[in-house]
């Protein structure tokens, strides 16, 4: 049986601000952003990834402190040329810090605005083996 990570809930202090980080700063993709009388929420999906975050007002997201998640991590396959986009479009990051030289070794971090730390980890073999297949356009 196969058992999948589909969303991870993220604590956040505001809905807006962090959509915009997520989207707009570290790229990731705006999947929806649902409002009801109960809650507001928005799911946001790194490119190439199957899982994604939520952030909002969810109950399990109340129970948590904005700031209080450390230690999620991307994978790339070019950590230099991630961190360099990161960098371009504002967000502060850690230098590329080569921890061993094989690949999975080499990592950079950043945080959101409040204060939930991502790692980011170099697997060059994703250029070549993505965990999800990219599309091909339709002939």
């Amino acid at each position: 049986m196969d058992w999948t990570l589909e969303v991870v809930v993220l604590p956040v202090s505001d809905l807006d601000r962090s959509i915009s980080f997520y989207r707009d700063q570290v790229g990731f993709d705006l999947d929806h952003h649902t409002v009801t009388d109960q809650m507001e929420f928005a799911q946001l999906t790194p490119p190439g990834s199957g899982c994604s975050i939520v952030i909002g007002t969810l109950p399990s997201q109340q129970q948590m402190s904005p700031g209080s998640m450390h230690g999620m991590q991307l994978v790339v396959s070019d950590a230099r040329a991630a961190r360099e986009e990161l960098v371009a479009r504002g967000v502060e990051a850690s230098e590329v810090n080569v921890i061993d030289p094989r690949d999975g070794g080499t990592f950079f971090g950043f945080t959101d605005p409040d204060g939930n730390s991502w790692a980011v980890q170099e697997m060059k073999v994703r250029a070549e083996q993505p965990l999800i297949p990219h599309s091909t356009p339709a002939n």
